[in-house]
């Protein structure tokens, strides 16, 4: 008998354009060719290839939703779909794109000076320059306004002091956004990473996303001139809404992790010989299968929704909120339910689903925990703040 693909089921191709079809498919030949192959042997080792961030860059993949300085002015769903196909091949490297495109990026376009925007965003666009964003600080995760890190007048310049914790890219960045206390609230600061008084320790021994970089920001009398600040943004505001653009990609993203573990378990499970017969072939195998596809195909239903209501300038904080706690929520689900099928063969770094299981750990909780997200979605539906 012939067999339909996970995400085929539903014959919901025909809602894409053939041009966000065109992108997911040369995003996704690009991570089975340089990815793949080598994904595992990055995760084990800790590290990534940074030529990475040139290729993707080539591929017109950083910064792709935004308009000019060498983007490339995809739609969001075109967005979304490379997303998925990046986290498909592993969260580290849809992390590493995302963190550079929709947080470092996209922080600099919306609320930068037209000097910093041409500066940085055409070299950021190419890969040429890598960017990270400091806004989590080791106590202040969750409640981001309670963040240490602050930043003085000194005359007309300024001084920063702090540090900044789990920051993606940030060992290896040219730029970080920093985000600090002022005497006129939170503002946003373009930090070039060779500026004295800045480091950027690795974190080592992490059990997820190990084929990304994470890192420590170390800010000690960071003297920066008065340009430095991002002008158009005060408070909370402005990191918080590059967050939400992060997260619109992650309710993408994690589906390609779990469409990943799901289609190596349907060929191990064909491939499989149980008691005389294919693993395939055992209704409680199936069932399982089933199950897995059926979230899957709703979460990327999900996923394509908010993808055209930002798409029509639509999309509320809340409704990025309800789509990364589900699509999350779920990816992980499936990734663990599939290494049920792969029983012992399931944890070894031959197949990626305990590698994908690992990362959606932190996924799960970067980037708004489940916790606030459900949050979230209740201050919506109650019209009440329960966040203290």
């Amino acid at each position: 008998m012939s067999r339909t693909g996970p995400l085929a089921l539903l014959d919901i191709d025909h809602l894409l354009t053939e041009e966000e079809r065109d992108i997911q498919t040369t995003v996704r030949e690009w991570v089975e060719q340089r990815v793949k192959p080598n994904i595992a042997d990055w995760y084990e080792r800790g590290d990534l290839d940074l030529d990475l961030m040139r290729e993707a860059g080539g591929l017109g993949l950083l910064g792709m939703h935004l308009e000019g300085y060498g983007c490339a002015g995809a739609n969001a769903v075109s967005y979304g779909l490379a997303c998925l196909e990046l986290e498909a091949g592993d969260s580290g490297v849809r992390s590493m794109v995302s963190v550079q495109g929709s947080l470092a990026m996209f922080a600099i376009w919306r609320f930068g000076s037209e000097e910093q925007k041409t500066a940085w965003l055409p070299r950021m666009a190419t890969g040429e320059a890598i960017g990270c964003f400091g806004l989590t600080e080791a106590d202040f995760g969750s409640n981001p306004a309670g963040m240490r890190t602050r930043a003085k007048r000194d005359g007309e310049d300024w001084v920063i002091n702090g540090t900044k914790m789990w920051i993606t890219n940030g060992s290896v960045a040219d730029v970080a956004i920093v985000w600090a206390q002022t005497d006129d609230g939170i503002k946003g600061f373009v930090v070039p990473t060779d500026t004295p008084g800045f480091s950027a320790p690795k974190i080592a021994k992490k059990l997820s996303l190990r084929a990304s970089i994470t890192s420590e920001l170390v800010l000690e009398d960071v003297h920066l001139p008065s340009d430095s600040v991002l002008p158009e943004v005060t408070g909370l505001r402005g990191p918080l809404s590059c967050l939400n653009e992060a997260r619109f990609g992650i309710v993408f993203g994690v589906l390609g992790a779990a469409r990943d573990c799901l289609e190596t378990s349907i060929d191990y499970a064909i491939s499989r010989e149980v008691f005389d017969r294919p693993l395939a072939s055992l209704q409680l195998t199936q069932a399982k299968l089933a199950d897995m596809t059926l979230e899957l195909q709703k979460g990327f239903l999900l996923a394509l929704h908010l993808g055209r209501l930002k798409d029509d300038h639509r999309l509320k904080p809340e409704q990025v909120s309800l789509g990364k706690l589900n699509n999350v929520r779920e990816a992980l689900a499936i990734a663990r339910e599939c290494r049920t099928i792969l029983g012992a063969n399931g944890i070894t770094l031959e197949y990626p689903i305990m590698r994908h299981a690992n990362n959606l750990e932190s996924v799960l909780t970067y980037e708004g925990t489940s916790e606030v997200h459900q949050l979230v979605i209740g201050q919506a539906l109650t019209g009440k703040d329960a966040f203290a």
